[in-house]
C-alpha cells in the first residue's frame, strides 16, 4: 500500500534496538504521558505537518525583505544569493541536526514525528527561497516581473476588466485574474493598482508551491518519498511569472491518484461517506480548473482511459453503485464549480486557436527533458538541445529512463504507478497530434508545454520505482537472510540503521533543494533588454514609475515608462502562426512565410 513504507515501522512505535550486552526490557511499558497521548491523534499531526509547511515558506519569504542589496548590479545580485543561502542554512541545519539526532537516539515514534515535521519544512524552504529571490530581484519597485509586457500585462489587464466591472470574456481561466482584482481592491486603490496586485501575488504563490506539492502528496506517500518528488518538480517547474499555472499541474497527478484509490476502496465505505469525499474532492478539483485548466486537457486522455481499466465493474452491484456515487459525487461537484469556464471553452473554444510560436514549438518534438521560454537569450532552435552522448539523450535522461522501467516492471500494481503511465501515455500522443497538424491547421495549441507534464510524469515514475525496489528488496532480504532460528520480530537490517539511512536521504534532498532553488532564483535576476534573457522580467519591472510619478529606487534608466492602465480586449485572429525569436530573413526558413516586419520579431 503506497501510503506505508516498507523501510519505516508501521503500526505502534517501537523503542530504540538493543545494543549488544544490554538486557532485555521488560514488555510493560509506563502509561503515556499527555503530550504523547497529543501526539498520538493523527488530525493534529495533519494540522501540524501543514502549518511547519506553510509557515516556512512565508517566514522564510518574509525574512527576505530584510535583504538589502541593489539587484541590479552582477555583485549585488551574487551578495543577495548568498544571503538567502545564509539564511536557508541557518534555519535548515538545525531542522536536519534534530533529525539525525533522533535517528540514532530516539524512539522509532519520536523519529517519525520529527520526520514528518522536517520534511514539511524543507517542502516550504524549498520554494521559500525561490519566492524570496523574487523579493530580492524586485526590490524597490512594486511592480510585477514582466512590468507591462507579456503574459503579466494580459493578467494585469483581465483584474483591470474585472475591476472595472466587464469581467472577463474568453476561454482563460478566471479564478487568477479575479484573485488580483480583489488583493488590489483590498490591499491597493483599485482599478491601476492591479500590477502591485500581480507582484504580491507572484510571491505569495511562488512560495506556496512547495507546500502544495509535498502535501499533495502525502496523501499517497510517506514523507520521504513526497518529499523526493515533490521538491525536485517545485523548484524545477516553479515559474515566479505565472506560479499559479505550474502549482496546478504538480498537485493535478496525486490528486488523480487519489481518486482512482478512493474509488477502488468505495466498496467499504457508507453512502454518505462516499458523497461527503466525493463532493470535497470535486470542489479541489473544479477550483483548481478555474485556476488553470490546461493540465486537465493533457491529463484527461490518459486518466479518462485508466479509470474504465480501474473501475469495480466485475466486484457486484453493491460495489458498483458505490463507486459511481462516489465518481459521480466527484464530477457533479467539479462540473457546478468549473461550469462558467466550461461553457465558454465549449462556446468559444474553436474560436480561440493558439498561434504563438517560440523556441519550444522549432525543436525536435521528441525531446522532452528540458524546456525553454520564449526568452532564449543568445540560443537559436538550431543549437538547442544540446546533444547527449547515446543517440542524442544524456546521463540525466539514461538514468530517468532506468527508473521508469523499475517503476512500470516492479509497481504496475500501485495505483500512482497507473495513473503516472496512463498520463505520460495520454500527453505524449496529445503533443504529436497537435504538432503533427500544425502546419496545416496552422495552430500552435500550447503542444511543446506536454513538456512538463510528461517530464513530471516520468519522474514520479523513476521514483516511485525505486521506492517499489526498496521495498521489495528490504522484502527478500529480510525473507531470505534471517536465520530459520531467529524470532519472528528479529530483522536482517536493524530498524535503527534504516532510520539513519532515510535521514541521511533527507539531508541529500535538502542539499539539492538550496542548490537548485538557487539556480532558480539566479535566472530571475534582473538583466538589461538587449540580452532577451529571463531576467528581463525583473529588469522591466523595475522601469516604470511609480505612482507618485517617480522612477523607482534602483531604476535602470532616468526616464521611466508611464504607469498604463488598460482593460483586457481579445486579440484579431489572422489565422496565421507568429514566430516569435526569430528575425525577419528566417522566417521563410523556419515559419513558411514572409515576416511581417522588417526587424527583429518582438512579441
Amino acid at each position: 500500500m503506497m501510503t506505508h513504507l516498507a523501510t519505516e515501522a508501521v503500526g505502534e512505535a517501537g523503542a530504540p534496538d538493543r545494543r549488544p550486552g544490554e538486557p532485555a526490557k521488560a514488555a510493560h511499558s509506563p502509561s503515556p504521558s499527555r503530550g504523547e497521548v497529543w501526539l498520538s491523534r493523527r488530525w493534529l499531526l495533519i494540522l501540524a505537518e501543514v502549518a511547519v509547511s506553510v509557515g516556512a515558506a512565508l517566514g522564510y519569504t518574509l525574512l527576505s525583505r530584510h535583504i538589502g542589496v541593489n539587484p541590479m548590479n552582477r555583485i549585488g545580485q551574487v551578495s543577495g544569493l548568498a544571503r538567502l543561502q545564509l539564511h536557508v542554512a541557518v534555519l535548515g541545519l538545525p531542522l536536519l541536526g534534530v533529525l539525525l539526532y533522533t535517528a540514532y537516539r530516539g524512539s522509532d515514534r519520536r523519529h517519525r514525528i520529527v520526520k514528518r515535521l522536517v520534511c514539511g519544512a524543507l517542502a516550504g524552504l524549498a520554494t521559500g527561497v525561490v519566492a524570496g529571490g523574487i523579493v530580492v530581484a524586485l526590490r524597490g519597485t512594486p511592480h510585477p516581473l514582466g512590468g507591462q509586457e507579456g503574459d503579466p500585462s494580459v493578467l494585469v489587464e483581465m483584474a483591470n476588466s474585472f475591476l472595472s466591472g466587464e469581467g472577463v470574456s474568453g476561454i482563460y481561466p478566471p479564478a487568477f485574474p479575479a484573485l488580483i482584482a480583489l488583493w488590489a481592491k483590498v490591499r491597493y486603490d483599485g482599478l491601476g493598482t492591479a500590477g502591485f496586485a500581480l507582484h504580491d501575488l507572484q510571491i505569495i504563490c511562488s512560495a506556496l508551491v512547495g507546500p502544495m506539492a509535498y502535501l499533495s502528496w502525502r496523501l499517497l506517500l510517506r514523507p520521504f518519498w513526497a518529499l523526493l518528488i515533490a521538491v525536485p518538480a517545485a523548484v524545477l517547474f516553479l515559474d515566479p511569472v505565472r506560479p499559479y499555472s505550474h502549482v496546478v499541474m504538480v498537485v493535478l497527478l496525486p490528486l488523480l491518484g487519489y481518486l482512482f484509490r478512493e474509488m477502488r476502496r468505495s466498496a467499504g465505505r457508507t453512502p454518505k461517506s462516499l458523497v461527503l469525499r466525493g463532493a470535497g474532492l470535486g470542489a479541489i478539483f473544479g477550483a483548481l480548473f478555474l485556476w488553470y485548466s490546461g493540465w486537465f486537457v493533457w491529463a484527461a486522455p490518459g486518466a479518462a482511459v485508466l479509470f474504465f481499466f480501474l473501475f469495480p465493474w466485475r466486484a457486484g452491484a453493491p460495489a458498483v453503485k458505490r463507486a459511481g456515487l462516489y465518481v459521480g459525487s466527484v464530477l457533479v461537484t467539479a462540473g457546478i464549480i468549473g461550469a462558467p469556464l466550461l461553457y465558454q471553452m465549449a462556446r468559444l473554444g474553436s474560436q480561440t486557436p493558439d498561434r504563438y510560436a517560440y523556441l519550444g514549438v522549432y525543436v525536435d518534438p521528441g525531446y522532452v527533458l528540458g524546456w525553454i521560454s520564449d526568452r532564449t537569450g543568445y540560443i537559436k532552435y538550431n543549437q538547442w538541445p544540446v546533444s547527449g552522448e547515446m543517440a542524442g539523450q544524456t546521463g540525466f535522461a539514461l538514468l530517468l529512463i532506468l527508473g521508469v522501467g523499475l517503476g512500470i516492471g516492479l509497481g504496475l500494481r500501485n495505483i500512482m504507478v497507473r495513473t503516472a503511465a496512463a498520463v505520460l501515455a495520454g500527453a505524449w500522443l496529445a503533443r504529436f497530434w497537435f504538432a503533427s497538424h500544425m502546419e496545416h491547421d496552422k495552430a500552435v495549441q500550447l503542444f511543446p508545454r506536454t513538456t512538463w507534464i510528461i517530464m513530471y510524469s516520468l519522474m514520479i515514475l523513476a521514483v516511485l520505482g525505486v521506492m517499489v525496489a526498496v521495498q521489495r528488496g528490504s522484502g527478500w532480504t529480510e525473507r531470505t537472510l534471517r536465520p530459520a532460528s531467529a524470532a519472528p520480530s528479529a530483522r536482517v537490517i536493524p530498524r535503527r540503521t534504516i532510520r539513519q539511512l532515510s535521514a541521511g536521504m533527507v539531508c541529500a534532498v535538502a542539499l539539492f533543494a538550496t542548490m537548485g532553488a538557487s539556480w532558480s532564483v539566479n535566472r530571475y535576476m534582473p538583466t538589461h533588454e538587449d540580452t532577451d534573457l529571463m531576467g528581463l522580467d525583473a529588469w522591466r519591472a523595475h522601469n516604470i514609475k511609480l505612482p507618485n510619478g517617480k522612477c523607482p529606487r534602483f531604476a535602470p534608466n532616468k526616464d521611466c515608462e508611464d504607469l498604463d492602465v488598460k482593460l483586457w480586449k481579445q486579440f484579431k485572429d489572422d489565422g496565421e502562426i507568429w514566430c516569435a525569436n526569430i528575425v525577419a530573413k528566417d522566417w521563410p526558413a523556419i515559419c513558411g512565410r514572409k515576416a511581417p516586419f522588417r526587424d527583429k520579431s518582438v512579441e
